[in-house]
Order: C-alpha cells, then sequence, then structure tokens
C-alpha cells in the first residue's frame, strides 16, 4: 500500500507541473524542398579557376534545400504565444525559437526569429529560395533579439553581428602606384570591443491596397589594431519597401541605402565590409545602396507567374570603381494539389565589374524547385 501511494503521488506531481503544457494548443507544420537547378557561370576576366579547367562551367545541384523544415506554432493562450522551427543545412539547424506576450498595445518577443530588416517581396527559388535578397532585397537573416510591437511598429535589441579577434574583418587596401587595390591578404585586429546591440525598427502600414515598409538598423563596434589604436566600426542601413495587389496583379519594390552593411550582417552579394588602410592605419567605409522591383499576375488557382529585378553598387573608400551586380529571373508557379508545387524558372546574376574594373563574369541557371508542404 506504501508504494501504491509513493507512486501515485509521483504521477500526481508531474501530471500536477506538465497539465499548463497539456494546455497549450501545438500545430505541427512542415515542408520538404528539393532544388534541380543547371547553373552555367562565365568567369570573366577574374582567373578564379586552376590552369586545367576552362573559363566556363556548367553544373547541376539536385540536392535537399536548406530552408526544408519543421516546426511547430503553441498557443497557450489568447496572450501568450511561440514558435520553433528547425531546418537543414550539413546538420540539424535551430531557425527560429520564439516566445511572445500580448500585454495589450503592446507585444514582448524573446529568442530568435527573423528582424525587422526581413523583406520577403520576390518568390525567386533558385539557390534555396534566394528571394533577390542578396540582389537589391532586404535581409538581416534571424537573430537572437528583444522585440517590442506597438501596432505597426517594431523596435528590436538584436545580437550583434561582429568579428572574433584575430580573425579578418576588413579588407586591407594599398597603393600600387597609380591606383587603389584591394590585397588579399586581410586587415587583422587584436581586440573587438561590442558595448550596445544592434538596433533595429520597423513601421508597416496600409493605404487602400498598397502597404508600406519603412525601416531603419544601426550598428557601432570597436577594434583594436595591431597598434594597439582604437578604431569605430560602425554601419547603418535604411530601407523602403511597397507591396500592391489589385487583383490578380501583384507588385512590389524596395530601395535601401547604407554604410557598412556587410559589418552588421545584411546579405549582398558582393557587400564588402568595412576596409582598412595599413599604410595610413585607418578604418574604410563601404557605402552601398540596392534596389528591387517584382510583378506577379495569377492566372488561376494552378498557375501564377513571376519576374523581377535587382541591383546593387558598394563603393569603398578609396577603391578605384564601384563594385555592381544585377539579377533577374522569370518563374511560373505551378500547384499540383493542395501544398504540393513545383516552380520552374530561369534566370542570370550578372556580377559586372568589381572595384578594379575588373569583369566577374556571370551565372545563367534554369530548373525548378519541387515542394511539399505538410
Amino acid at each position: 500500500m506504501k508504494k501504491l501511494f509513493v507512486m501515485l503521488a509521483a504521477v500526481a506531481f508531474v501530471v500536477a507541473f506538465t497539465a499548463p503544457a497539456f494546455a497549450a494548443e501545438w500545430s505541427f507544420y512542415g515542408s520538404a524542398r528539393i532544388g534541380t537547378f543547371w547553373s552555367d557561370q562565365d568567369y570573366g576576366d577574374k582567373e578564379l579557376k586552376g590552369a586545367m579547367t576552362d573559363d566556363n562551367d556548367l553544373d547541376l545541384d539536385h540536392s535537399l534545400q536548406s530552408n526544408s523544415r519543421i516546426g511547430a506554432n503553441v498557443k497557450v493562450s489568447d496572450n501568450l504565444v511561440g514558435r520553433f522551427e528547425y531546418g537543414h543545412t550539413s546538420t540539424v539547424n535551430l531557425r527560429i525559437l520564439w516566445g511572445e506576450y500580448d500585454f495589450g498595445g503592446f507585444k514582448l518577443g524573446v529568442g530568435q526569429n527573423y528582424t525587422p530588416l526581413n523583406w520577403f517581396y520576390s518568390n525567386q527559388v533558385v539557390a534555396g529560395d534566394t528571394d533577390m535578397l542578396p540582389y537589391g532585397g532586404v535581409y538581416n537573416g534571424r537573430r537572437a533579439m528583444v522585440r517590442g510591437t506597438f501596432g505597426g511598429l517594431e523596435v528590436a535589441l538584436v545580437q550583434p553581428n561582429k568579428p572574433l579577434t584575430g580573425e579578418a574583418v576588413a579588407a586591407s587596401w594599398a597603393w600600387d602606384g597609380t591606383a587603389w587595390k584591394e590585397t588579399a591578404a586581410k586587415g587583422r585586429f587584436k581586440d573587438t570591443d561590442v558595448t550596445i546591440p544592434q538596433l533595429q525598427a520597423k513601421y508597416s502600414f496600409k493605404v487602400a491596397g498598397l502597404a508600406l515598409d519603412i525601416a531603419g538598423g544601426y550598428q557601432t563596434y570597436q577594434v583594436v589594431d595591431a597598434a594597439d589604436k582604437d578604431e569605430d566600426i560602425t554601419s547603418y542601413v535604411a530601407a523602403l519597401g511597397a507591396t500592391y495587389n489589385v487583383g490578380p496583379f501583384y507588385i512590389a519594390g524596395n530601395y535601401w541605402m547604407g554604410q557598412n552593411v556587410g559589418n552588421m550582417g545584411m546579405w549582398n552579394v558582393g557587400s564588402p565590409d568595412a576596409g582598412y588602410d595599413a599604410g595610413d592605419d585607418k578604418i574604410l567605409d563601404s557605402d552601398g545602396y540596392g534596389f528591387l522591383l517584382v510583378a506577379a499576375f495569377t492566372l488561376s488557382d494552378m498557375l501564377r507567374f513571376e519576374g523581377g529585378w535587382g541591383f546593387t553598387s558598394f563603393d569603398v573608400d578609396k577603391a578605384d570603381k564601384k563594385d555592381e551586380t544585377q539579377a533577374y529571373y522569370v518563374q511560373a508557379t505551378i500547384n499540383l494539389a493542395k501544398g504540393v508545387f513545383i516552380v520552374p524558372e530561369i534566370g542570370k546574376i550578372d556580377y559586372m565589374k568589381d572595384s578594379s574594373g575588373v569583369k566577374e563574369g556571370d551565372t545563367t541557371y534554369y530548373g525548378l524547385k519541387w515542394q511539399i508542404n505538410f
């Protein structure tokens, strides 16, 4: 009898502490994605390939996309919600772990999630659903943060994006007698001091069928060079975006501008971090801007067409020229059943010229994505 009493007491103890979890509503979801794409890369005037290879390279990528995922939305009450999501890279990785409480007029969110500087206006699918984010889009990724939401306003204290001490943290530049050239070696610093989190904010509102987003971000940290000199690396970005839906038509676009956006973790192809002039022992800032335009037409529940064009430009202090990139694509989304669809797509990424005026080549790709959501 005594053993039975102890066992019942233990069960009661467990139930008492797990009852709130049983009361929560769990809504699981998943998405399996395979990309099948052929990429024809022209290396331009860059001698990136070995002497035994050609200047052009055609390759097939048929693999599980890294943004395949499984997760759940959790509702504990009308005020308290949460979410987790795992994805696939070379191993299983945590994409999202988020909790949010609604105090009424103000929401407090804590965990890892998409920051305010993440806008998914394009549905470009190559390379794991790139969405044109590095070719003029706005993307800061999923980061640890504390976020407050006041209606359409989001304000977030975001995990800083900083290099580790002793790692290559800035491009080095040298004068060759006629012009400034980026060298293979990178500037290295003895120490990196971060005293404040990355700051981000976004305000969203709608006017008729037009949805507008205005956002900005700021980050600063201090580095100590080999001569024990303190230098500040300051980054900022400001962005404006809009989407417009009218009947079967969808139009979207954004423009951003900033300084040292690579240092704050913005994803842009060809985006250099702040430079470092070893001769004068000073930081060289990288100024940049980009824009994106997308248009789509939904013919029926089974078929949707979309196309987009994006452009980025970066100018590092003392560099000869701007480093520019553009990309464009067209696609069709074909729904085979509920949650089952394929997306044939063809596009081109033109790397144009680097900061020394050298042609960097381009990549033409074609193929399709296979996706099942469950």
